[in-house]
């Protein structure tokens, strides 16, 4: 049995199907986390989702924020961009029930290997926070996007505002906040106030501001994170870190790592993708 973490797939199935192939998957045997952002920007967004319901319990995923998006579109809540390729769900004759499966998938989860604990999410985890904060408050949006107040919640989740948490905060700025850091944090200020604009390479940090992972003092810091969402920074492999998004739809490569014994003991598997899009 073996345990794996998958970078950003964002619709390209036929990619997805031949780094499952080079890890020798087997959803008898394995473990895999699909780290958010399963969906569009991709040719083939609703192979991605019947993929994974297919392998439910060997494929396990993670929402990003091209996944609330698809959400929101769904729901009428926002217009498609002129570069979404959601059409294949939406129009789907079984959108209802791949839109019902995301809807359970949660933002953030954690995985116990040989002792160790692995928290995974798709962007950052603010540096107030510890793993149990993370865990926490995913699940209070998980609830709310399970729940039949979905509509209410994707009306108000868009916007920027709170940029910073405070434990006090209620109703929608509370889970704005949660939802912001968890599908869309790179920077932010030492003091955990999170930044939108920029979206360079970690060594182009504006002014200010730090990769979220680099803030001192961190209170994830002593447990290993697997992240995606981040394709300009590319990957990382460091002790308590792990980024794998490579921007596969911008025709990077697709990333995988495979855990030995233990969660230091690891494998980057990838395959060469073909550009969706171009960035930009």
């Amino acid at each position: 049995m073996a345990l794996y973490c998958i970078g950003d797939v964002q619709g390209c199935d036929t990619s997805l199907q031949h780094l499952l192939d080079r890890m020798g998957f087997s959803p008898s045997r394995d473990t895999v986390y699909l780290l958010g952002d399963l969906v569009n920007r991709g040719p083939e967004s609703a192979a991605v989702l019947r993929r994974c319901i297919q392998h439910a319990g060997a494929l396990r995923c993670l929402l990003g924020n091209h996944d609330l998006h698809l959400l929101a579109v769904a729901q009428g809540v926002r217009q498609p961009s002129r570069r979404d390729t959601l059409d294949g769900i939406l129009q789907a004759s079984d959108r209802e029930a791949l839109l019902h499966w995301l809807r359970q998938q949660p933002l953030a989860c954690e995985h116990v290997h040989a002792g160790k604990r692995l928290l995974m999410l798709h962007a950052g985890a603010l540096p107030a926070w510890s793993a149990a904060d993370v865990l926490r408050l995913a699940g209070e949006v998980h609830a709310v996007l399970r729940s039949d107040d979905l509509p209410d919640f994707l009306h108000q989740m868009y916007g920027n505002q709170p940029d910073q948490w405070h434990e006090h905060l209620e109703g929608a700025d509370r889970l704005r906040v949660v939802v912001n850091a968890l599908t869309r944090l790179r920077f932010c200020s030492p003091q955990g106030v999170m930044d939108f604009e920029s979206t360079e390479s970690a060594s182009q940090a504006p002014a200010g501001l730090l990769p979220w992972f680099d803030v001192p003092g961190r209170r994830t810091a002593g447990t290993l994170l697997a992240v995606g969402h981040w394709s300009t920074l590319g990957l990382l492999n460091r002790p308590d870190l792990l980024a794998l998004d490579t921007g596969c739809v911008w025709g990077g490569k697709l990333s995988a790592v495979r855990f030995g014994a233990t969660l230091a003991e690891r494998e980057i598997l990838q395959v060469k993708c073909p550009q969706a899009q171009r960035p930009g």
